[in-house]
């Protein structure tokens, strides 16, 4: 199966739905969403009506920290954050805070983990940010196959039974095998507000069969989400960011 993994949309109409297509365009039968559908931009509402329409099909969503933020109220966040969600709360109906509050934290799927953050505490949002992270967020995992967003930046991360961890920096459109010898952590980047220096929608396809994960990147109408933002009186650096995919 072709399972596509997407995290951290940010309420990114045109990115989200660039990425839908060119996922389905690849074969892709299943997907996972690790979280923080809501947040920095401008279509909250249309972002978790989709969601939810993908989690009827069968999809599995997971909770991100924006996400909760948006339920329960801002905990730790900047103040560009702080004010986008703020301004989310109250775009969103009361269906949508409704499937946002019940989503868990993490699933298990056979030998995969699904979690937004951390996987030794999903609740307290630790970013995966290096080696030591990593190590302690897979070491955590029941699973062989630990799959995260809340980075907002494409990463792998590989332990073998000797407890050696090794990095690695994905290549859109090349196929990486997650050997068996090794336990795999896959943190996906993001959707809606990529970080890594370029600004295409970033999301990845994992065939179950192969036991191998490609990484995407995919143009969209970054000018459409700006102005949308700036329309919206949401903080205007949010606008900015999507530009440079900072």
């Amino acid at each position: 199966m072709q399972i596509a993994f997407l995290t951290d949309i940010h309420s990114n109409r045109e990115a989200l739905t660039a990425v839908l297509a060119h996922a389905r365009a690849r074969g892709a039968q299943r997907f996972v969403l690790l979280g923080d559908y809501v947040g920095y931009g401008p279509d909250p509402e249309w972002t978790i009506e989709t969601i939810a329409g993908l989690v009827a099909e069968g999809a599995i969503a997971i909770r991100g920290n924006h996400d909760e933020a948006a339920v329960g109220g801002v905990n730790g966040m900047n103040s560009h954050a702080a004010q986008a969600i703020d301004w989310t709360g109250r775009q969103l109906s009361k269906a949508s805070l409704d499937f946002l509050s019940k989503l868990p934290l993490s699933v298990i799927d056979d030998d995969r983990l699904y979690v937004h953050a951390d996987a030794s505490a999903p609740h307290r949002w630790i970013y995966v940010i290096d080696g030591e992270t990593a190590r302690h967020s897979l070491e955590a995992a029941e699973t062989r196959l630990v799959f995260s967003g809340h980075v907002h930046i494409p990463a792998i991360y590989g332990l073998s039974n000797i407890g050696k961890l090794t990095p690695f920096r994905p290549q859109p459109g090349i196929a990486i095998p997650l050997l068996a010898q090794r336990r795999w952590l896959a943190l996906i980047g993001s959707v809606g507000q990529p970080r890594d220096g370029d600004p295409a929608a970033g999301y990845a396809i994992y065939n179950d069969y192969s036991a191998e994960i490609t990484f995407h990147r995919v143009p969209y109408d970054v000018e459409a989400t700006a102005q949308k933002i700036r329309a919206a009186g949401l903080p205007v650096g949010l606008a900015s960011r999507l530009y440079a995919g900072r």
